[in-house]
């Protein structure tokens, strides 16, 4: 190989490499972006929404107060009926 095919393909790698590290350069930035707000979108809908266990304790206060309702309702057709 003569020297100035040799530099020229040296030359060709380099850009080569070059772009490829500035390419996996800003694809890593972009991981590490989308990965902080993926953790913050994590953190906002955990302010919004309820767990299970919230959920279940508000539907058995609701049933609780139903219950309730339903015996006075109960006691208040039995002093009528009599």
């Amino acid at each position: 190989m003569t020297p100035e095919l040799m530099l020229g393909w040296n030359f060709i790698v380099t850009v080569i490499l070059g772009l490829v590290s500035w390419n996996w350069k800003t694809m890593s930035s972009e991981v590490t972006r989308l990965n902080i707000l993926l953790n913050r979108t994590r953190e906002e809908m955990a302010k919004e929404y309820v767990t299970k266990a919230e959920v279940h304790a508000d539907i058995n206060r609701v049933i609780q107060r139903l219950e309730a309702l339903d015996a006075k309702l109960d006691r208040m057709l039995e002093l009528k009926g009599r």
